[in-house]
Parts: C-alpha cells; structure tokens; sequence
C-alpha cells in the first residue's frame, strides 16, 4: 500500500496539490470550529471538566442529538492556548485513506505539522502501517500537546480506523490529546482507559442544563420566566439543550411565554421536526415499530417491549438505540426509559399511524405487568387500555384495596377508577366501587356495592384465589361496620378475616401490613363507640406501635387519635394531649393530604384546651376539624367533636347552644354509652345554668360510675341542685383508683370539698381542695375550679391555698413548669401525703444523689422497677423533678 499518491500531472501528489486522495479539494469547513450564536450560553461547570482533558489522553463527550456537546467542545477548544486540529467527521470517512487524509490536512492547517511535511495517504481505500507510525512519534516529539478534535464521531462506524486510532494514540504518548464528541460509545477500549484514569468524560446527564442554567439561556433569547415555570420546562425536556433552545425560539414569538411552554403540544412542534429528523427517521421498520409501541409505557424492558411488539428481537434493538444515545435512557436491570418529550412526540405519531393499537398495547402491557408483579403500573394501563375488570382484579388478588384508604395514594387509586363505567361486572370491581364509596362515607352507594359483591362471590366455585376478595370484603365490612355504630358486626369481620388469613400465602400478608391494620382499627373503633375501653386500647395500642412505615401510617395516626381520646375520657388529659399531639405530627411528617379521620387528635387537643380554659385555642383547633373533609357517619370523631363544641359553648355562657350540640349528628346501630353519658351532663349542666335544677337532675338519669368524667360532673350537678346523697353515691360507683386520672380525682374531691364546705367541716374542704389544687396544678386543669361556684372562693382566698392556686388558677407570679410550691407551716396539716416504704426507699437514694440505675442495683430491684416508683412518688408529691420530689419531701417531714 503506498502512502504518497500518484501525481497529478504536476509532478505533485494529491495531498502536495491540496486534495484528497479521491482527488478532491479538501474541505475546509470540516477543519473549522463551529461558530457559536450569539444566543449561546458559556456553563463554567462542564469547561472546568473538559479543562482535565488536558491531563489524559482522551476525551469522550458523548450525548444524544441536540445535547450541545459540539458547541461546547468548541467553545472550551476556542479558549486553548495549544494547536487544536478540529474535524468534523462524515461518512464517507469510513475509508481509512479519506479519513487519515483528512487528520493530516487538520494538524497541517492548525501547525502542528509543517506546510512541507513529508507523508500523507494517498490511496483511498488504505494507509499503511509506516505512515501511522511516523505520524506517531513525529506527535510523541513535540515539546507542546497537540489537541485533535473529532467531531461527530459516531459517523466513524469501520472497526479497522479505531483500531489506527488506538494505535496513534498510543504511542503519541504526551504529544496527542484526542477528545471524541459523539452521539454512541466509540469502537476503543474504553474499559483500559477508564481503568488506567487516562479517560475523562462528560455525558448526557451532565450535558444536561441545570434549572439555573436554562434560565440563563431563556433570557439570552429574551424569555423570562419565574423559577418554578422553568424548573416544570427543565422536567419536561430533561435539560436537553436543543429543546430548550427550539422552545425558547417559539416561545419568543408567544404574547404569554410562560403559558406557551406550560402548554405546548410538543408533537406539533420544532421539537418534534428536530427529533423526528434525527432519530427516527432512517431507522429500520422494526426499531421504528418498537419506539411507537414502547411510548406507551413509562418504562420497559425487553421481555415488555416484546409482549407489545408480539416479536423477540427487543433485546437487542433496545441495546442500540441505547448505544446510540437515541433519546433512550437505561433505568438499570435492563429497564429503559424514553426521553419525555420524545415520548409525547412518538405516542402522537402512534395515534396518527396505529388509530386503534393504543389500547390493545395498553392491555398486552397490563397483561404482562400483572403477571410479572408490577402492580401500580397493572393498574395505569390495564385503566388506560379500558378493562377496568383486569385493574380492580389486580388491585384485589394483590391485597392491596386497602391503599383506597391509606391516604398516601387513595386519591391517585380513586381517580384512577374514576372512568370505570358499567360494562366492568365482576366481583373485584364492585368491591373497588363500594371502597371508594365507602371512602368518601355514601354508606347507601359503598353497602350496596358490597353486597353485591359478595353475592356473586358466594355464586362463584370454591377456588384459592377467591381468599383474597373474601378478605377484602372483611375490611369493607368492619369499616362499614364503624361507620354505622355496629360493633357485633365488626367483631365478625374481624373473626371472618382471621379465618381467610389462613388461607393466604405469609408473603402477599406482608406484603400489605395496611390491610390487617386497617381492618383492626376499624374494629377497635367500633370497640370505643360500644364503650368497651379496655378491649379497644389492647388492640389500639398493637396498631399504633406496629412497623409498615408509610403503608401504615393513616391507620397508626387513627389509632393514636383513638388512644388519646380513650385517654381524656378516663380523666388523663396530659397523657391525651401527648398522644394527640404525637398523632398530628405523624400525619404531618408522613405528608397525608388529609388528616384521619375529622382531625381526632386536633379534637382531642380541643377538649383539653376546654379543661384548661384556653377557650380561644380550643375554638381555632375546632374551626381546624370543620373545614376537614366531612366525616359525618363516623361515630366516634362525631360524638368527640360533639363532646368537645358543647363543652366549649356551656363555659362561653351559651348554655341553650351548647345544648343543642351536645348530640352527636349521627346514627348508629348501637349507643354509646360514653356519647350519651357526656352529652346528658352538658344537657343537664345547661338546664342548671337556666336555673331549672330538677330537670338537671332528671336528665342525668343513665349516667353511672362506668364513665368517670361524667360521674363527678353529674355530682356536682346533683350537689349543686341540694341532692348530696345522690352525688356521693355517684362517686361511690367510680371505678377504683388508679384506673382513672387527674380529671376525675379533681373532680370528685372537689364535690366531696364541697359538700364538706356545706356541713361546717371546713377543715376537710381545705384540706380536699388543696388535694384537687396539687392534682390539677400538674395538668393545669382550671375547669373543674370554675365550674365549681362561689362556695370555693373563700377557700382559695386562704393563704395556703392561695399559694397552691397562685400563678396558674389564680393571678400571681407565673411559675415555671416543675417549680415546687413554696409550703406555708399549715400545708403538711392540708395536704396529708402517704408514701409507700419502696417509694421512700428510693427518695432517701435520690437525695443521696444517685442515677436509677444505682439505686437499682443498690435495692436489688429492676431499674424499670425504680422508675415506677418514682412516677409514683412524683404524682403524690405534685412535682415533676428528682430535685424538686427531695426539696417537698423533706418539707412535708417524710425525708
């Protein structure tokens, strides 16, 4: 093979005579650097990357078309104070001859070689070894680097000129920086550069404009657009550089800009020409077949692809477009996706090419989906494709309807179904209809889908798979139940449910923990409304501490509103108000769109407010819950916001308001007890304040010792109407110590003060107030003591008494929270305090300035054990600290 050609006539060879070897002029714009418009924009970022191409000996700038890789190579090249050879490679370089020629006359022309170099490839078709060689240590010489700049590489598609590449660059050594902008991975060996660190290269991803960047570009073309319009425009296009420009060009030409990129149809755009011209156009029928058949889907891989081409050759069609950089992303594990904006464009040509395939490609995707356990996207396309049968079939036989309620994605599965129109007739659709309605509380529409439902369930032969739908017809049956006031009928979901879970594989069970903790909390709630209080809390309690994360964080934020709730109305309003504000933040952190329930736990921090007579936080807390989405036949919140408005009206002085509030608006199977006990004392306390005292009286009929609260408010109804035996017969049924709080000691001791007050044994008044003060102070309970009447003033009007009440019930110097009441020489006398020997044991070491875990071990007991007493201790001393227990110890003489 000879590398100088033949003469010309002249006596010079081709490339003496300024043409290549197929005897044409060279062309020189091929040997020049792209110009850049005026509207191009300099990012510093990716210049400062490239800038490393001086330190290695090649450079890859790969990216699809459009990306801006050729301008900015140009730009960062035009800043370099060594010879760059720039040439833009064509197709017909695939010759090595052409191709070598031309790399000559680029180096000749930017200096790195003299005018009268000898050498240059003659022949067309090849360039010898000698020539390569020579090239190479000529370049391996120079006291400066040489930068050669191939641009549009991917043009380049001859195995045997990479291979000369390689060998040039080789052995150029530190004399030849060689950086490749291309649109595919070039046919080196990549993998030893990469491994060696002689490779630096800059990618799609990093081509990509940041929403900082865009916005530059946008105003350089006279767009100027608010931050968040561009961050959505920078979504839309991936940051690809060309759609930024071609949208800014047409949005230029826009009155309103903002909106034009909002809305813009991108298949009837330049974009769509842009891409259309540059990467589907020239492909093979099949790649084209399967580019429109994948735009249906958000992502794929091949076996998918495949099921909607109905072909086997996905595999590797997708492999080249991906090498290709042909608008098609790999997500990992084979998974692809299409570009944004080059998907809208292909599934607009799909409709126009394929009218009628959109929805069968759907279904054949749903099919696929379904079976390969993909359930979210089962659902999209099986809605998409129009077979709402196959959706709600999926969203059943998956165990998943209970994501209908979990609030995380209830509103998307909602809309989702939306367009499930009559044709779709089995089972699990009817099931998701009466869910959604169910949902959205139409009991009429939600039960009578249900039944239906589970007719043609009981029609359909015995199979395993019918588990899953009869188990979904429990957790609609025990939220239907709580709906209605119905616990029996709860309690028989719940043995229902237990029965099937046996009948399904551990796996898909948790798989969806919300299910069994949806289903529990409903039947729990059912439990509260009936009054059964102990078996609702050990259920409650399993919920709210359970594991799923956010699977089940609606039915873990109910189950604490439910457990605060249970705590106020046994009297423990601190205890509640920790709960309720643990649940709000729950919710809250876990980003529901709407808060359970009306607001349970806002509820609950409203009655608490109430007991503290923090009237105008309790009102702003309702007035929350009110404009929550309605909840009007769920009993339990019901009859909460109920208890807690007409508390709240009775202590503003609107009695016949507070009255009228006090029912709960909403019908149940079965009464409350607690809902009806609460709800006669507001009655009652209503009539009182209007000065009918006998209808009070008659209207606390029903109320007894199992519902505490009630219990020493109606006892002190009945004292102030002049009924004491009644009222201390009423305390007599409470149930015993210990199993309720502050709220009903307070208030028992003050009736019994009262009635004390009332017999001239005022010594036992004073000394039953100050009990009421030190358990109150703890809770900042000041309801009780207003409501209790003038019979208590002169008492609190007392020194020592005045000093329990001083800063928290009555004016006076505010004290912090935890700060020991300062005792008076009569306040051991008032306050009698009874320690146990253990909780003495234990101050007498806490004095002694030891941790609880040594005096653990120091009493052979378990620190648990330790710390029991000491909350014990605290409560009895109306204190908060180890500190403060000491000091008030050692005043009362039990130190």
């Amino acid at each position: 093979m000879r590398d100088v050609g033949p003469s010309d006539g002249t006596g010079r060879s081709p490339a003496e005579s300024g043409t290549d070897p197929l005897g044409d002029p060279y062309l020189r714009t091929r040997f020049a650097l792209p110009s850049r418009p005026a509207t191009f924009l300099r990012r510093q970022r990716l210049l400062v990357h490239l800038n490393q191409a001086l330190r290695t000996p090649l450079t890859l700038v790969n990216g699809s078309a459009g990306a801006g890789k050729t301008l900015l190579t140009a730009d960062w090249a035009a800043g370099l104070r060594l010879p760059v050879a720039w040439l833009t490679v064509e197709a017909g370089d695939h010759r090595p001859g052409v191709f070598w020629a031309y790399v000559f006359e680029s180096l000749r022309l930017c200096g790195a070689r003299a005018a009268d170099a000898a050498g240059a490839p003659a022949d067309a078709s090849g360039v010898g070894q000698r020539l390569l060689a020579s090239l190479a240590a000529e370049l391996n010489g120079f006291d400066h680097p040489v930068v050669l700049v191939l641009d549009e590489y991917d043009r380049m598609t001859n195995p045997e000129v990479a291979r000369q590449l390689e060998f040039v660059l080789h052995h150029s050594g530190p004399g030849l920086h060689l950086v490749l902008v291309t649109r595919t991975e070039p046919l080196l060996p990549l993998h030893r550069y990469r491994a060696a660190d002689q490779l630096t290269e800059i990618r799609g991803a990093e081509l990509s404009f940041t929403p900082e960047e865009a916005g530059a570009l946008l105003r350089l073309h006279g767009v100027h657009l608010p931050g968040p319009a561009t961050s959505a425009l920078v979504d839309r296009t991936r940051g690809w550089a060309a759609g930024l420009r071609l949208s800014a060009l047409a949005a230029r030409e826009s009155t309103d800009p903002e909106r034009y990129l909002k809305e813009f149809e991108a298949d009837h755009s330049t974009v769509a020409d842009f891409l259309l011209a540059e990467v589907l156009k020239g492909r093979t029928e099949e790649t084209q077949d399967l580019l429109l058949r994948v735009s249906v889907l958000d992502r794929f891989c091949p076996d998918l692809a495949d099921a909607l081409t109905l072909r086997t050759d996905s595999e590797r069609l997708l492999a080249n477009l991906h090498r290709e950089n042909a608008f098609i992303e790999r997500l990992g594990h084979s998974w692809y996706r299409l570009h944004p904006l080059f998907r809208e464009i292909l599934r607009a040509h799909l409709r126009e090419r394929l009218p009628s395939a959109e929805a069968e490609l759907h279904l054949r995707a749903a099919r696929w989906l379904r079976r390969s356990g993909f359930l979210p996207e089962t659902l999209a396309h099986g809605a998409a494709g129009g077979d709402f049968d196959l959706a709600a079939g999926a969203l059943v036989d998956d165990l998943a309807i209970g994501q209908l309620f979990t609030g995380l994605r209830s509103d998307a599965l909602a809309q989702l179904f939306s367009g499930m129109g009559p044709e779709a007739r089995s089972p699990a659709s009817d099931l998701v209809r009466a869910a959604v309605a169910l949902d959205r509380r139409d009991l009429d529409q939600g039960l009578g889908r249900l039944r239906r439902a589970q007719e043609q369930l009981s029609e359909t032969e015995e199979s395993p798979g019918l588990a899953a739908a009869r188990l979904s017809c429990a957790l609609l049956e025990a939220l239907a139940a709580r709906l209605t006031g119905c616990p029996p009928r709860a309690e028989q979901a719940a043995a229902t449910a237990e029965e099937l879970r046996q009948d399904l594989p551990d796996h898909l069970l948790d798989k969806h923990p919300e299910l069994t903790a949806l289903l529990m909390t409903h039947v729990s709630s059912a439990r509260l409304w009936e009054g059964r209080f102990d078996d609702a809390r050990a259920v409650l309690t399993r919920v709210a501490s359970a594991p799923g994360g956010s699977a089940t964080v609606l039915p873990r934020t109910e189950s604490m509103g439910h457990l605060a709730l249970l705590d106020y109305l046994g009297g423990w309003p601190g205890r509640a108000e920790r709960r309720a504000l643990a649940a709000v933040a729950e919710a809250e952190r876990a980003g529901l769109p709407r808060p359970p329930g009306p607001g349970l736990g806002r509820l609950v921090l409203a009655a608490v407010a109430v007991d503290r007579q923090e009237l105008g936080p309790a009102r702003v807390l309702l007035d929350e819950t009110a404009r929550l989405p309605a909840r009007e036949h769920d009993p339990v919140p019901t009859a909460g916001r109920a208890l807690v408005l007409s508390r709240l009206l009775l202590d503003s002085g609107e009695a016949d308001a507070a009255a009228e509030a006090a029912d709960p608006a909403v019908s149940a199977a079965v009464t409350s007890p607690w809902a009806e006990s609460h709800a006669a004392v507001v009655r009652s306390a209503a009539c009182l304040a209007d000065g009918r005292p006998d209808e009070a009286v008659r209207l606390l009929h029903g109320v007894g010792g199992d519902q505490p609260v009630c219990a020493v408010e109606a006892a002190r109804i009945q004292v102030a109407a002049g009924r004491p035996r009644a009222a201390a017969e009423l305390l007599g049924a409470v149930r015993a110590e210990g199993r309720t709080g502050p709220a009903v000691s307070v208030g028992a001791a003050l009736v019994r003060a009262r009635v004390a007050q009332e017999s001239g044994d005022t010594a036992t008044a004073r000394r039953l107030v100050a009990r009421a003060l030190l358990d109150a102070r703890r809770e900042r309970l000041r309801r009780p003591f207003l409501q209790a009447g003038d019979w208590i003033e002169p008492l609190l009007a007392t020194a020592p008494l005045h000093e329990l009440a001083e800063g928290w019930l009555r004016p006076g110097r505010p004290r912090a929270h935890g700060e020991p009441v300062r005792s008076g020489p009569d306040l051991a006398l008032l306050v009698p305090v009874e320690l146990s020997g253990r909780e003495r044991d234990v101050l007498r070491r806490l004095a002694r300035m030891m941790s609880a875990e040594e005096i653990a071990a120091d009493l052979y007991v378990s620190v648990n054990t330790v710390k029991t007493h000491l909350k014990s201790a605290y409560r009895k001393l109306a204190v908060n600290r180890r500190g403060d227990a000491v000091r008030r110890a050692r005043d009362l003489g039990l130190l």
